[in-house]
């Protein structure tokens, strides 16, 4: 994120290259955020069927998957019928409830950066900290060393409004 930053002040003037970078931090949002959230929900509304002992088949699965599409990018993308397969070919989906974890990752990264660009010098000690924090205390404790707390809506808020933002950019671009 904070790279992005960088790049975007680097380039700033050359139209090509802001657009580029505008679309490749909508792409970081779209795969790390929506998508593994996308991906989320398929795994709760399959395990949930498990859990109501409802027969669970290779076609129920692709239409759930097709559905999630649909509802996801629907109204702004054509979704074929073929995406209904690609979850079988996700490895995220045969090890139990972790994509969350991306969408999270990537909204508490906004939010340090953030810190970074406001706060300058104390935001980096902070982040440092939580560098530093390694192993010794679960990663939700750890992040509020660097001044993030995931137990709030914040961080996330943050995050869509960096994604609103950037959309609003790009747009701009074109007009």
């Amino acid at each position: 994120v904070l790279l992005m930053h960088h790049l975007m002040n680097k380039f700033k003037g050359n139209k090509a290259a802001e657009a580029f970078l505008l679309n490749q931090l909508l792409e970081e949002f779209r795969t790390t955020v929506f998508r593994q959230t996308m991906f989320a929900t398929f795994e709760k509304e399959s395990h949930a069927m498990y859990e109501r002992g409802e027969a669970i088949t290779g076609d129920v699965l692709c239409q759930i998957y097709l559905d999630l599409n649909k509802k996801y990018y629907g109204r702004e993308c054509t979704v074929d019928q073929v995406i209904e397969n690609e979850w079988m070919r996700i490895p995220h989906f045969y090890r139990n409830f972790y994509v969350y974890q991306y969408a999270t990752g990537f909204s508490a990264a906004v939010a340090i950066a953030n810190r970074i660009l406001k706060l300058g010098a104390p935001a980096v000690e902070d982040y440092k900290k939580f560098l530093s924090a390694g192993s010794s205390v679960p990663p939700i404790e750890a992040l509020k060393y660097a001044g993030v707390d995931m137990a709030q809506p914040t961080a996330v808020q943050e995050a869509m409004q960096v994604f609103a933002d950037t959309v609003k950019q790009l747009h701009e671009m074109d007009a």
